[in-house]
């Protein structure tokens, strides 16, 4: 039966705290010191945990109070919105702020997509919203906030010359207005009408070798260089492996199975939010078995000189370069995923499919679907070993370096 006031004010305290229920998820618990507590107990929209809300104390927080928050809490459920997130998001924004304001709004968005993203996509998008939004239009009610108001706050970035910051961030609200439409929070999405109001963002790519005389250079460079072990281990895989830079230097010996030759990078690491298998060449193996007794004790594969407990610095890997005298215009850390890319493709003649599996990029089956990560696992395994081997031949001696053939067939790759 729903509790009545008369009910509440009867009740007496016992030994163990005491649930009087009211419904939908709303009680009063009565602890044995005599406090009375509004409580809502709900499941999380995504993960279906089980979570609690308070509602403040009897008498202060009424019945009538006490049903309408929790009215307001289920009406945030059936619209997708855990409850919960939406209280520490108003907390942040600040009690001054309207429930709906577009940072109140804006950070809910944030906390549904950010499990699905990797740390350093998280941190950025956030960064981004905090300094170049929310100061300008942070407490404007979203449903309010017109296509002229965002337009003046994108050019506040462009005027500064980071023209590709400012569509990322228009990118960003759009996101926000269509999750603020399919919550009631707004009638329609202004950041649609800016489409061609920016300046166009010049191409550029990351600076990468590509030549394969030039390749075996660099490899060659790579095992001369005479810095610490841990900097030219990360540097050794860095062609052999071709992940991003920051999943390199961030891989943790919990991730590396040496036995079964491959490294499972989480799905928290990677930028797709999805699971991704590396296969790990014999080459690739060799340099992890000779790194392994200097930080296979810790966390990280290539820790910090400074500190063991956080992983080496972004630019370790890309400094060594420099100090090996390749220019920015001439290789970059990401340059090896360009590197690999060209030549597979090109030289070595793998299926495409197969090389952007590896690379982690986003691909579909037939149905629209995500592969998991071992799709294509055998066919991986041997395109890594003969890409590892292809990158020995280089080395060995670059005036000799013959590129492979195309065969009559593409099915032999």
């Amino acid at each position: 039966m729903p509790l009545s006031d008369t009910a509440i004010r009867k009740a007496k305290a016992s030994e163990k705290p005491l649930k009087l229920t009211d419904g939908g998820g709303l009680y009063l618990l009565l602890n044995p010191s005599g406090s009375r507590w509004w409580r809502f107990d709900y499941r999380r929209p995504i993960t279906k945990q089980r979570n609690t809300l308070s509602f403040g104390t009897y008498p202060d927080t009424g019945l009538a109070d006490a049903r309408t928050a929790r009215d307001a809490a289920r009406k945030l459920l059936a619209m997708g919105v855990d409850p919960g997130e939406h209280r520490k998001a108003a907390s942040v924004a600040g009690k001054d702020r309207a429930a709906n304001s577009f940072e109140v709004v804006a950070r809910e968005w944030f906390a549904k997509q950010n499990v699905k993203w990797a740390k350093s996509h998280s941190d950025k998008i956030l960064l981004r919203l905090e300094n170049d939004v929310f100061p300008w239009i942070g407490k404007r009610p979203i449903a309010e906030a017109t296509a002229k108001e965002l337009l003046v706050t994108l050019n506040r970035i462009v005027d500064r010359g980071a023209v590709e910051s400012a569509h990322r961030v228009l990118q960003n609200l759009g996101q926000i207005f269509r999750y603020a439409v399919a919550t009631g929070r707004a009638d329609r999405n202004p950041a649609a009408d800016l489409r061609g109001a920016l300046p166009a963002v010049k191409s550029s790519h990351h600076a990468a070798i590509i030549e394969p005389k030039a390749i075996g250079g660099l490899l060659r460079s790579i095992d001369g260089y005479e810095g610490a072990l841990v900097t030219k281990s990360a540097l050794k895989l860095a062609p052999l492996l071709f992940v991003r830079p920051g999943e390199l230097r961030q891989a943790e010996w919990s991730e590396i199975d040496l036995e079964a030759a491959q490294w499972n990078l989480p799905g928290e690491k990677m930028k797709t939010g999805e699971p991704h298998l590396v296969p790990l060449a014999t080459q690739a193996l060799a340099v992890l078995h000779e790194l392994e007794p200097l930080t296979g004790r810790g966390r990280y594969v290539f820790p910090s000189a400074r500190s063991p407990k956080r992983p080496m610095s972004n630019n370790a890997v890309l400094s060594a370069l420099r100090r090996m005298g390749y220019e920015k215009d001439e290789m970059s850390g990401h340059g090896f995923r360009a590197m690999a890319r060209t030549i597979l493709d090109e030289t070595l003649q793998y299926r495409p499919d197969f090389i952007e599996h590896q690379l982690a990029h986003a691909v579909r089956d037939p149905n629209g679907r995500a592969y998991n990560r071992t799709a294509h696992l055998p066919e991986r395994r041997k395109m890594m070993q003969g890409w590892a081997d292809y990158l020995d031949t280089l080395k060995k001696d670059d005036n000799k370096v013959v590129p492979i053939k195309r065969k009559a067939s593409g099915k032999g790759r």
